[in-house]
C-alpha cells in the first residue's frame, strides 16, 4: 500500500505542478484513503483512522476553488487535528518544549498573517491552535511522527500564506509535497510505534 500511496502522491504532484485540475480530482481524494487501509491492515481501528477519514472529507473541499470550501475544508482538518491530537496524547505525554515551541510558533503565525487574512483571520486562529497542538503530541511518540506533524504545521501554513495573498514559487506543489508527506509519516510512524506498545483507546 504505500507504493500505492507514493505513486499517487506523485501523479497529485504532477497534476499540481501542470495545473491540471481533473487528474487533482482522482488523485488528491486517494492519498488519505490508501494510508488507511494500510493502517487498518497492520492494526485495529482507532482515532487515526477516524482522522484520515476527516482528511479525505478535507481534501475534496479544498479541490473547490471558494473561499466557503476553503472554511468547509478546514472545519474537517480541524476534526484530523482533533483525532491526532487525543491519539497522540492518550499514547505519550506531550513534551513541555515541543508544546513551548509550537505555542511560539502559533502565535508568531498569528500575528504575522492577521491582518492579510481579514475575515479568514479567526477560523485560522482557531484551526492553527489545534494544528498546533497536534504537532507538538506527535512529538512525543516518535521521531516520524514529530517529523509529520512539523511538516502538516508547514504545509498549512503555506495554504494560510496563499489565502493572505502572499505567493512564492512552486507554491501549490510544496503544499502537496508536506501535506502527503505529512500523512506518509504520521500514518507509519504511529503504526510503527503502536506495534510496540498498545494502548486501550
Amino acid at each position: 500500500m504505500l507504493t500505492l500511496f507514493a505513486v499517487v502522491a506523485a501523479v497529485e504532484l504532477i497534476a499540481v505542478a501542470l495545473g491540471r485540475t481533473a487528474l487533482q480530482w482522482v488523485a488528491k481524494p486517494l492519498l488519505a484513503p490508501v494510508l488507511a487501509v494500510y493502517l487498518v491492515r497492520r492494526q485495529r481501528p482507532d482515532l487515526v483512522l477516524a482522522a484520515l477519514a476527516f482528511a479525505t472529507a478535507g481534501d475534496v473541499a479544498l479541490l473547490i476553488d471558494a473561499e466557503v470550501a476553503l472554511l468547509v475544508g478546514m472545519g474537517f482538518f480541524l476534526g484530523t487535528q482533533i483525532c491526532l491530537t487525543i491519539a497522540f496524547a492518550r499514547y505519550a505525554r506531550p513534551r513541555t518544549s515541543a508544546l513551548v515551541a509550537y505555542a511560539l510558533v502559533w502565535a508568531v503565525a498569528n500575528a504575522l498573517l492577521r491582518g492579510p487574512l481579514g475575515d479568514l483571520a479567526l477560523p485560522v486562529l482557531v484551526y492553527s491552535l489545534a494544528l498546533s497542538a497536534m504537532a507538538a503530541t506527535a512529538a512525543g511518540v516518535s521521531r516520524r511522527t514529530a517529523a509529520g506533524g512539523a511538516l502538516f504545521l508547514v504545509s498549512d501554513f503555506l495554504i494560510g500564506l496563499g489565502a493572505a495573498g502572499i505567493e512564492l514559487p512552486g507554491q501549490d506543489v510544496l503544499v502537496m509535497a508536506t501535506y502527503s508527506a505529512a500523512l506518509f509519516l504520521i500514518v507509519t510512524g504511529w503504526v510503527g510505534r503502536t506495534t510496540v506498545r498498545t494502548r486501550t483507546f
